[in-house]
């Protein structure tokens, strides 16, 4: 099922780390994406939890970045921008809403992991000054409350 998951985790973590870019260098880029992914995957695993679920997304497509981009500001009109047709509007909405609530993602994973938390989700769920610092702006809760917002109620109604 993650392989399958693969596309939309990919294109909505580099959406999220380009509307929401690290600050500083290339070690704070490489910290930004991964608190990202860390993210979308667990926010796409709550959305397509099942094999039926992640199908369906393959067929109907997961929507796309247009949206998304209009709410940010972004720039996603170039031919070479084909990925973002993999970003997906509620996986982002989740993922930014999980790295701007480190409750609400605490409670996600224990959703995801029956009350394990895996080392995997470190960076999501127990981010250390640096990471802090690498993704300001993707963990700032008032500059992605626009996204947050979006599809917020649901992850709610899914992680209770």
């Amino acid at each position: 099922m993650y392989a399958d998951l693969s596309p939309v985790i990919a294109a909505t973590a580099q959406w999220l780390t380009r509307a929401y870019p690290a600050s500083g260098g290339a070690l704070a880029l490489a910290l930004t994406e991964a608190q990202a992914r860390q993210a979308v995957t667990v926010a796409a695993r709550l959305r397509y939890p099942t094999p039926m679920d992640v199908g369906l997304m393959g067929v109907a497509g997961p929507g796309g970045s247009a949206r998304l981009d209009w709410i940010t500001g972004g720039d996603g009109d170039g031919a070479a921008d084909a990925w973002r047709t993999w970003v997906d509007e509620v996986v982002a909405s989740w993922a930014v809403s999980l790295l701007a609530d480190p409750e609400l993602a605490a409670r996600a994973v224990r959703a995801l992991t029956e009350g394990g938390t895996p080392v995997e989700y470190r960076r999501l769920l127990t981010p250390d000054d640096g990471d802090r610092r690498a993704a300001a702006l993707l963990r700032h809760p008032d500059l992605v409350a626009p996204v947050a917002v979006l599809h917020r109620a649901e992850l709610l109604a899914v992680v209770a």
